[in-house]
């Protein structure tokens, strides 16, 4: 049976910023290592499209970007949108029985399943999938913005914390 973990940039604050909280070469190293170490993702339909980027190579990419797009590119990606038609290589579209597909895929995959996209993240916590969230806490204050938690949970449990680069903290947190 697979676990569902969501790992995100988060604000002090609480919020997830794409643009504001861009990572630095130590946690940049963290995300291609995240990648490479699990071969599932599930996506929401706007996170997956910022992160189709990925999918064409740029001419001032460095070694660090052209390792994390090689990974992104080999990782298997399920999309969940009811608005895309079609989604790009080695990834497919999950457009209805949205809830009775991801539990599927829960009871038939082994191994760690990303969850990217804080409402695809409350949609398996409302449905209580939500194994996992990892936190790599910014030091930065952004005062508003998109939530990394849009809604109560039940209380969690703090499983581990680690130090990311001079600045970044990530914290570990399974459901209770």
């Amino acid at each position: 049976m697979a676990r569902f973990v969501t790992s995100m940039n988060v604000s002090i604050d609480g919020y997830v910023d794409h643009d504001r909280m861009a990572p630095d070469p130590d946690v940049f190293r963290f995300w291609i290592n995240a990648v490479q170490r699990v071969g599932n993702c599930l996506y929401g339909r706007k996170v997956y499209e910022l992160m189709r980027y990925w999918e064409t190579d740029q001419p001032d990419w460095g070694d660090a970007e052209q390792e994390f797009a090689q990974a992104w590119r080999a990782q298997h990606k399920w999309v969940v949108s009811r608005s895309l038609t079609e989604v790009g290589p080695n990834a497919t579209l999950i457009s209805s029985d949205i809830e009775a597909t991801i539990r599927s895929l829960k009871d038939r995959l082994p191994g760690q399943i990303d969850v990217a996209g804080t409402v695809m993240m409350q949609s398996l916590a409302d449905w209580g999938l939500m194994d996992e969230y990892q936190l790599c806490i910014h030091p930065e204050v952004l005062g508003s913005g998109k939530p990394f938690f849009a809604g109560p949970r039940p209380r969690l449990r703090l499983t581990g914390s680690d130090r990311i680069g001079k600045d970044v903290i990530l914290l570990t947190y399974a459901s209770s």
